[in-house]
């Protein structure tokens, strides 16, 4: 897996009229006579598997047209730049995300299985946690996820703006606790160390300058928290946990709005 940088990407950046053209194909040029058959959806899939591969610093049109096995220049048939692929490589992705129309548990239930889907996605792509969430890209499945998102709230009692809010706050936690998560995967890979392997490698030095007297609460909590979770930091259990406590709060805001 390779490493997770804390560069941020936005997107956006190309020109708007050639992005939204591409993102919504109101046109698409045909592959040239002689050249190996290409296609937005071919090049937006090759983008893709590089960023999954090996991070947004190795995304570039080279490296996309050699995964292809063509030239640079044929790409620029279908896609303008660099920029107008990120956005269609965002919309894409954001298109796997399974849209069930009938999910037990009511609104709770909904929101759970948003906030799943959402992880499941962070997990196979983690370079979107490295894309700037401030100016979303206006793609079909972009605007299909946020509209199904938002319909799990819908009639609930809850303000157009509020329902808005829901929707963040949910997407916000899952973004915090996936980076977690892929943190966690990393740094086992990178330190040859699983977090068992590490606790135990460090575990005898720290009981011997550990001040339990200095600090009681920390030196209880950390013992039972490290062995329920058999590791200093377990990113199920924060992502079980703090959903729950998130739908929580959610629920208690229902209720005022109902009552």
């Amino acid at each position: 897996m390779y490493r997770t940088k804390v560069t941020v990407e936005h997107p956006g950046k190309g020109d708007p009229a050639r992005s939204l053209a591409l993102l919504w194909r109101t046109s698409e040029r045909a592959s040239r006579k002689g050249k190996p058959e290409l296609s937005v959806e071919r090049i937006v899939r090759a983008a893709i598997e590089v960023a999954d591969a090996e991070g947004l610093q190795a995304l570039s049109m080279r490296r996309v047209a050699e995964r292809l096995g063509v030239g640079t220049m044929s790409l620029y048939t279908y896609v303008p730049g660099k920029p107008e692929l990120f956005d269609v490589m965002l919309d894409t992705v954001y298109g796997e995300t399974a849209r069930p129309d009938d999910v037990p548990g009511g609104w709770r239930g909904r929101l759970e299985q948003i906030a799943r889907e959402n992880l499941a996605l962070y997990l196979r792509h983690p370079w979107l946690l490295q894309v700037a969430a401030s100016r979303p890209v206006l793609g079909p499945n972009v605007t299909a996820k946020y509209d199904y998102e938002l319909r799990a709230v819908d009639g609930i009692g809850l303000s157009d703006v509020e329902m808005d809010a829901v929707i963040t706050l949910i997407t916000g936690f899952v973004h915090g606790t996936a980076r977690g998560a892929v943190e966690a995967a990393q740094v086992e890979s990178q330190t040859g160390l699983t977090d068992e392997q590490w606790w135990a490698a460090h575990a005898p030095f720290f009981a011997r300058i550990a001040d339990t007297e200095r600090w009681p609460v920390a030196t209880r909590v950390g013992q039972a928290a490290g062995e329920a979770q058999n590791a200093a930091y377990s990113p199920e259990h924060a992502f079980e946990f703090g959903l729950q406590r998130v739908l929580d709060g959610i629920q208690a805001l229902v209720e005022r709005r109902t009552t």
